[in-house]
């Protein structure tokens, strides 16, 4: 793989400031200007879990990549810090197309999204309705919180989840400021934001070897964000902008059967790549080097000079 250098960005996103790592091809800078990919990670992540090696593969096949933190996670500002609110994530990714539309390198005509996990829903909901979106890849993406949720740990303990995120409400309301949950935990030991064994394997091994940023907490005040958080309710908008989903076979944490539901009402064109493994297979390995290869031909192929421009493409 072409050695690509890694810039250190920063861009405002409302009234805070985002920081990321831009990625650029060797032919940036050149009389052609390039494409472009927005991508960012999964619920409670930062950057440097494992998404550089996609980013890389993105400029090695001749696509800008912009891999940010979310506002109050990692690098970027923001407060309170670690604040799960999908709608400010939604902007973040909304803001970093329009720091790249305003690079001198970059084509702001051949704007992608990727996302994973948590932001593989996000993509769908800002490709959805930015029009500057001309390719989208959601790999292992959260289609519906509400129904994700219920489906893992049943109707009682849904409701009592949905009591707590009102009490939380309450208590903000008559003391403010923040309470913080751990974001992973161990099955049985206590609430958590996610407790299963493999986010929480993922999540500590990551956190002790190459993401110094992570902390393993998020505000109680996120939960209620979050389960009200249905992305894949507008995919049907996201056509005639490619689409390609990607789906691991044995994921107990974005289930596959509502991946497949969400691919079943988009529209054309797009792709369902399935892959072996669960949950978190797709960032090492054999498996994350197939996805990575996919989104990689997937935004050449539709970012490309040449692919037929959309209605919703932008002229400059």
């Amino acid at each position: 793989m072409v050695t690509t250098e890694r810039r250190d960005v920063v861009f405002t996103s409302d009234d805070s400031y985002v920081a990321g790592w831009l990625f650029l091809p060797e032919q940036a800078g050149t009389d052609a200007r390039v494409p472009a990919v927005a991508m960012a990670h999964g619920v409670g992540a930062v950057k440097e879990m494992y998404l550089e090696p996609f980013a890389r593969r993105f400029a090695s096949a001749g696509i800008a990549a912009l891999l940010f933190d979310y506002r109050s996670f990692g690098a970027s500002g923001g407060e309170p810090r670690r604040r799960i609110f999908p709608r400010e994530q939604i902007e973040d990714f909304r803001s970093a197309l329009t720091w790249l539309s305003l690079q001198p390198e970059i084509d702001a005509d051949r704007l992608g999204v990727w996302g994973t996990s948590f932001s593989g829903g996000h993509v769908l909901h800002v490709a959805a309705y930015d029009p500057r979106v001309r390719a989208v890849v959601s790999q292992v993406g959260a289609m519906d919180l509400r129904e994700l949720t219920l489906g893992a740990v049943g109707a009682q303990q849904f409701a009592t989840i949905q009591q707590l995120a009102v009490q939380e409400r309450i208590r903000r309301a008559t003391e403010g400021g923040e309470v913080y949950i751990p974001s992973t935990g161990l099955p049985g030991e206590g609430f958590a934001l996610q407790t299963d064994q493999d986010s929480y394997d993922f999540a500590h091994e990551a956190g002790t070897t190459v993401a110094a940023s992570w902390r393993n907490d998020v505000t109680m005040s996120s939960l209620d964000a979050i389960l009200e958080h249905a992305p894949a309710r507008s995919i049907e908008l996201i056509a005639p902008r490619p689409l390609l989903m990607i789906l691991a076979k044995d994921d107990r944490i974005s289930f596959p059967d509502t991946i497949r539901a969400a691919f079943a009402r988009a529209g054309e064109p797009k792709r369902l790549l399935e892959v072996e493994g669960g949950h978190y297979s797709v960032y090492r390995g054999d498996v994350a080097d197939r996805a990575g290869r996919a989104a990689a031909e997937w935004f050449a192929e539709h970012l490309s000079a040449s692919a037929p421009a959309t209605a919703a493409g932008l002229r400059r």
